[in-house]
């Protein structure tokens, strides 16, 4: 397997942790987003939709979402379980997951993609120029704030997200966590729960990588 990685971006990290919380040793490339490598010829014959990450199996397949590269590795290192074992479990890991994208990950991206100068014309990912519009960035960081509460509502009952066991669900949400500071969203001091979390998501071998 090979897998198209940047450093840098927030969205290949999420496969990155998986890779490391299941102790696969994997070939990495790095693509370098800031200088447009993405847009090359050699990286669209990997993935036409000219986004990070991809994981190139075996057989020569493209996996070029999260989704996708989680479920397959999942299924072919089962162990640790990162998208849940019981029925309940793997139900919570999807429906955090999805919150995580879409009430956390996306809002960031929002105030990113529609305040950074480097990004004029990229409001969007692809190799289409999309406008920025400044007025989604200020709903982003709204929605940010609001999910960062959200999580904390929830971290006060259960240690994880989805439950007792660390998960998918997780990975995604402290990437969003973490990624958010770039923008300058920051959770207020007193969501504790939250905290204790980012603490112990970081300490984890996965939360270095």
């Amino acid at each position: 397997m090979k897998f198209y990685d940047c450093a840098t971006a927030p969205s290949p990290r999420r496969a990155r942790m998986v890779i490391a919380e299941k102790r696969i040793d994997v070939e990495t490339i790095e693509v370098d987003l800031r200088s447009g490598q993405q847009f090359s010829e050699d990286f669209m014959a990997v993935n036409p939709g000219c986004t990070v990450p991809v994981l190139v199996t075996d057989d020569g397949d493209s996996l070029c979402e999260n989704a996708s590269i989680v479920r397959y590795l999942e299924a072919l290192y089962p162990d640790p379980p990162l998208l849940g074992t019981r029925p309940i479990d793997q139900a919570r890991v999807a429906e955090w997951v999805w919150r995580a994208e879409f009430e956390g990950l996306i809002s960031v991206m929002e105030v990113l993609r529609n305040t950074s100068k480097a990004m004029k014309d990229r409001a969007l990912p692809g190799p289409d120029p999309v406008p920025q519009i400044p007025e989604l960035a200020e709903r982003g960081m709204a929605r940010g704030q609001r999910f960062f509460k959200t999580m904390d509502k929830r971290l006060k009952d259960t240690p994880w997200l989805a439950g007792d066991a660390f998960s998918f669900a997780d990975i995604s949400a402290f990437v969003f966590v973490e990624f958010a500071a770039w923008v300058k969203m920051v959770p207020g001091e007193q969501l504790e729960a939250l905290a204790k979390w980012r603490d112990a998501c970081k300490a984890r071998p996965s939360g270095q990588v």
